[in-house]
């Protein structure tokens, strides 16, 4: 367990660091969002093919891994859409109805343990979703992008599980990269930038921070059940919000910090309650 939860930390400090990337490339370098999350997917497709064995591309034959990316192209689609728009904690906060998307798939379709202690906690960090977002008083369209790809990433997450007992972490991740590359080609060929290599190191850490991210996630997937890893993606919240001011400079309202708060209780308490 205390491997996987350190899986999971790496992984979900990776994950932001690419989004951080992303918003940089969109707000300074003029980057179509639907174009970063192409290049996302084929950088990362590119970084990882070399550790590749020939046997891993089997995979293509589980729908499974058909299923897994096409949540993952559209929700990092939507989500870019929604870091160039809003402050990057309060998008990964609401990005958060994830993990209790997660929770609930994996309890009622993969018969994973559920406790009500750590049900009461994901229903705290709920809450905390509630106070950032607040649906009808400010709630925007970058957070009603957050919100809906955190929906499909719940998703992906319970097919993780799933997927972790039929094929290795790294002909799944391999899978996701490619798959989801290739079904974002389209609108990425729309969008294409005039000045492709305007700023290639972001580029490069964009992709290459969400790979890495999603690598390690797979690992502690491999590791430990869903029910339990799911209050640990909270990690990407201490991420975005030192991200968010040390390289854009802003912060949440002081309800969006109360959100964060609940959402940060929610996933550390539930850590308390692992065994």
């Amino acid at each position: 367990m205390w491997r996987a939860i350190l899986f999971m930390f790496i992984g979900m400090m990776l994950i932001p660091t690419g989004d951080a990337a992303s918003k940089l490339l969109s707000n300074s370098h003029g980057y179509h969002p639907f174009f970063i999350a192409w290049a996302r997917f084929a950088v990362g497709s590119i970084l990882v093919l070399p550790f590749i064995p020939r046997s891993c591309f089997t995979v293509f034959r589980n729908p499974v891994a058909w299923g897994r990316g096409l949540l993952l192209a559209t929700g990092i689609s939507v989500i870019t859409f929604a870091v160039a728009l809003e402050n990057l904690a309060n998008v990964f906060a609401v990005f958060f109805i994830g993990p209790i998307i997660s929770y609930i798939l994996a309890a009622i379709f993969l018969k994973e343990a559920v406790t009500p202690p750590r049900s009461a906690l994901l229903f705290l960090g709920f809450i905390g979703i509630l106070l950032i977002a607040r649906p009808g008083f400010g709630f925007s369209i970058g957070l009603a992008c957050a919100l809906f790809a955190g929906c499909t990433y719940g998703v992906f997450l319970t097919l993780s599980r799933l997927a972790a007992g039929q094929e290795e972490p790294k002909a799944l991740l391999f899978s996701q990269m490619l798959i989801a590359t290739i079904l974002c080609t389209p609108m990425a060929l729309i969008y294409w930038p005039q000045q492709l290599f305007a700023s290639p190191d972001m580029l490069a850490i964009s992709g290459g921070a969400s790979m890495l991210g999603n690598m390690f996630l797979i690992f502690a997937y491999k590791l430990a059940p869903a029910t339990r890893m799911a209050p640990f993606v909270y990690f990407q919240l201490v991420g975005a919000l030192l991200l968010g001011w040390g390289v854009f400079g802003t912060l949440p309202d002081i309800w969006g910090l109360a959100g964060l708060a609940l959402l940060m209780i929610s996933g550390f308490g539930s850590a308390l309650l692992r065994r």
